[in-house]
């Protein structure tokens, strides 16, 4: 799993770093708001943890302005103030989980765990975008028409709706949206046909059902959905 960690204090930032890298996790570093505002837009995480007290955009308004852009990105606030309102705030606008300094390092681990596995707050059976809408407990895909979708194109087509600000490298959908898979060949150029094959799928479904939402990208390259324009 991927992590973002937003820490301004540089010694702190390193710490953290190397305890979640012994845990498996690959983490990338920030050392102010606008730093880890511009990261989240270029790359996709599993998890962000963001120190409220940053330089040129503190945490919480980080966090705002990602849930205003529909990032539903688990998010673990740091503070080192103690005061319940603070606590609220962030939680009121889209925190899944509150830690206050000074903080024992198995404790952030185990919060960064417990965060990850559970489904967050922003989590829905019912996705929109553009002219479709995505249901999940009916595995439906709906705009003009309703066609139903397998597991695995439920999977892909709703880590590219929530992730539609961005471009996912065909690498990031295998780590993600076939991360259970025990069958997945392992040479990268069948693993890259697999991909590039579910995404025609959805293509596909989505000519179907008359959408104007399409998904753009070649074999192997990085994919994004996005509305088509009107025809005149």
């Amino acid at each position: 799993m991927k992590i973002l960690l937003a820490e301004d204090t540089r010694d702190l930032n390193r710490a953290e770093t190397a305890v979640l890298t012994m845990q498996g996790y690959a983490v990338d570093s920030a050392y102010d708001g606008e730093e880890a505002l511009d990261l989240i837009e270029k790359n996709g995480y599993d998890a962000i943890i963001l120190d409220i007290m940053m330089p040129k955009m503190d945490g919480m308004t980080v966090l705002k302005e990602l849930r205003s852009r529909n990032i539903v990105t688990p998010v673990l606030m740091l503070t080192a103030k103690s005061e319940i309102d603070d606590r609220v705030e962030g939680l009121d606008s889209g925190a899944d989980d509150y830690l206050t300094k000074p903080f024992a390092m198995k404790e952030l681990i185990a919060r960064v765990k417990a965060m990850t596995r559970r489904r967050t707050a922003y989590s829905t059976t019912e996705l929109k975008c553009g002219d479709i809408v995505l249901n999940a407990e009916s595995q439906e895909l709906t705009s003009e028409n309703t066609v139903r979708l397998s597991v695995r194109e439920l999977e892909l087509m709703q880590t590219l709706i929530l992730n539609r600000d961005k471009e996912l490298s065909t690498e990031y959908l295998i780590e993600h949206v076939w991360a259970d898979e025990k069958d997945l060949p392992e040479d990268a150029e069948s693993q890259k046909d697999i991909v590039w094959l579910y995404i025609n799928y959805l293509k596909s479904k989505l000519a179907y059902i008359n959408s104007r939402v399409d998904i753009m990208g070649e074999r192997g390259g990085a994919f994004q959905i996005y509305l088509r324009a009107e025809s005149s």
